[in-house]
């Protein structure tokens, strides 16, 4: 879409992929956006204190403030709580996160309260279509994304005006989702004049652990999801080494498309729930020795995952297994629960070997201490806690303390978003004053990518009996 004078932006209202949002230039807004104005109310509280509040009214159609009616301006302003005499001494950050199919905000102070969240989670739309839809995830994040920022404002009692920054997800992630939440902060930040700090996906995975945890730099992190994979050595708040990645598909991803094929969805005890967690569930039934899946990447001494192999041999056993029970896809094996616990068996080992590595990697350079060193696990698989008492094994292998966020905090959120902001806020790192320019990434690596040093120092991994 052109803006005149050359200046391209993605239109994130078509469906269209394209490559990047491109902010808007000072006093020019973005092809589709509606007029917009700052509108001062004066409010009387009812204890006789005067207000004046610089507010905004989101058009959810299109994605961006417009002026607003006398009533909508009216139930949005009874929506906030005011406090006379209230006064946040610490600074105050709204975290915005719509990265993929969750649409999450979240006000935190430098403390690390959390002041308020919401979430609205899209699960249910996307088990319904067997995967997440690109555009229906970019229409369901349009449709909520100012309820949920306002109901994560409304709990924390805070009003827009007394933020210190608003923080929002950037990069990695769906173009299309990316961009709705990219879309109404710069509207945002324009109309209250706050600094705006882009945050990376992953890193705010990898520093959630300081808001729980009292932990230093540096750490190991294993960042497992539906969408990524990765083991990186965090030394600051910006400073990663990222020791090895998925070379195809994440976990995640891999646990869902073997549900999928499993028809889980149509057991009574799986219908509600993603394909991971019903994996998880239906492999506390099932024989893990029943089938023997190889672990992928045996003979490659590195940091480096892979799935896709492992899920095309899983997903020819499971033809086969169908011929023999004579039962056509789409129909449950009697066989579903050993598969499930053969699959994250072998998942889990997989992992556990990889982190294993690179924990006698950074030890053998030095980069973490040899005793007391700290693994911190997160992203949506690191709530599954057969993966878990893997790493345990991992790490008591090797003296380190293993650490998890909570389960709610290992999947997107608003919470991880916003501490990641008082993080920067406090280290002075990336804070905007102008967002001039700013784009939303799909993709984009974390830290220096040191994988290849990795793989040259071909560390031998010892064997650990993985009795779980």
């Amino acid at each position: 879409m052109a803006t005149g004078r050359g200046h391209r932006v993605d239109d994130i209202t078509s469906g269209a992929t394209g490559s990047g949002f491109l902010a808007p230039r000072k006093g020019r807004s973005i092809g589709f956006a509606a007029e917009r104005r700052r509108v001062l109310v004066t409010v009387v509280h009812e204890e006789g204190i005067i207000y004046t509040v610089n507010m905004l009214i989101l058009n959810k159609t299109a994605g961006v403030f417009s002026k607003p009616s006398k009533r909508n301006m009216y139930e949005f302003l009874r929506s906030f709580n005011f406090h006379p005499g209230k006064l946040f001494l610490h600074k105050l950050v709204l975290g915005i996160e719509t990265s993929c199919d969750d649409t999450a905000a979240a006000v935190v102070d430098e403390t690390g309260n959390v002041l308020g969240e919401a979430i609205h989670s899209q699960t249910e739309v996307h088990l319904k279509t067997g995967g997440i839809i690109p555009p229906v995830a970019q229409q369901l994040h349009r449709e909520n994304i100012q309820r949920i920022v306002q109901e994560a404002l409304s709990a924390s009692k805070v009003s827009p005006s007394e933020l210190s920054a608003i923080a929002t997800t950037i990069k990695p992630g769906l173009a299309l989702s990316l961009g709705v939440g990219l879309s109404f902060s710069l509207q945002l930040v324009d109309q209250l004049k706050k600094p705006f700090i882009p945050i990376h996906h992953m890193e705010a995975h990898a520093l959630t652990i300081r808001l729980t945890n009292k932990v230093e730099f540096p750490f190991l992190v294993l960042l497992i999801s539906g969408g990524h994979c990765l083991l990186a050595l965090v030394r600051g708040v910006s400073d990663f080494l990222l020791l090895g990645k998925s070379l195809d598909i994440a976990p995640g991803d891999m646990l869902d498309k073997v549900a999928r094929r499993l028809s889980l969805i149509k057991h009574p005890e799986c219908s509600t729930m993603s394909g991971g967690k019903a994996i998880e569930h239906l492999a506390k039934q099932g024989n893990k020795l029943h089938f023997d899946f190889k672990p992928p990447m045996q003979r490659a001494r590195n940091c480096d995952f892979s799935f896709s192999g492992l899920h095309h041999v899983i997903d020819k056993m499971i033809m086969q297994k169908e011929k023999e029970e004579g039962i056509e896809k789409g129909q449950i094996l009697s066989s579903a629960a050993d598969i499930a616990a053969a699959v994250q068996h072998t998942i889990a080992c997989h992992i556990a070997k990889r982190t294993h590595r690179a924990i006698l990697f950074c030890k053998q350079r030095d980069l973490l201490c040899q005793s007391n060193a700290v693994l911190v696990v997160s992203g949506g698989v690191a709530s599954n806690l057969y993966i878990r008492k893997a790493l345990e094994i991992v790490t008591d292998a090797t003296q380190c303390t293993l650490l998890c966020p909570p389960p709610r905090l290992c999947t997107d959120n608003g919470i991880m978003i916003a501490w990641n902001g008082v993080e920067r806020l406090r280290a002075g790192l990336g804070i905007l004053h102008s967002t001039e320019g700013i784009r939303y990434e799909p993709k984009c690596p974390l830290g220096a990518d040191i994988s290849k040093e990795v793989g040259e120092a071909a560390i031998k991994v010892p064997r650990l009996k993985m009795k779980i």
